[in-house]
């Protein structure tokens, strides 16, 4: 598994990422550190999160599958969350440096 599949799946327990509905109230709020998209989201969800994003300065990866991020938090059907735990975001984006490189 991935190490930054593994660090999504300890945040999720520390309650520290959202999805769903609560993914765009967590960037209006500016509590959202870190936004992952899945490479299979629609076009509609991605547009809808990268501009809600842009303007309130989050950054965005998208990377995943639906599958992978689904089983890395422990729900299903998911294709995007935000990760509010400032810490975790850190080494999540780390992590995912480290496998482009």
């Amino acid at each position: 598994m991935n190490h930054s599949l593994y660090l999504l799946g300890i945040c999720a327990k520390a309650n520290g990422l959202v999805t769903g509905d609560q993914i765009l109230p967590s960037i209006r709020a500016n509590k959202a550190s870190l936004v992952i998209i899945t490479n299979d989201a629609s076009n509609r969800t991605r547009k809808q999160l990268k501009d809600k994003c842009a303007f309130y300065h989050v950054e965005v990866i998208e990377s995943f599958t639906s599958i992978e991020l689904s089983k890395a938090i422990g729900k299903t059907s998911r294709v995007a969350c935000a990760i509010i735990h400032n810490a975790l975001a850190k080494q999540i984006k780390e992590a995912l440096k480290e496998v482009k490189e």
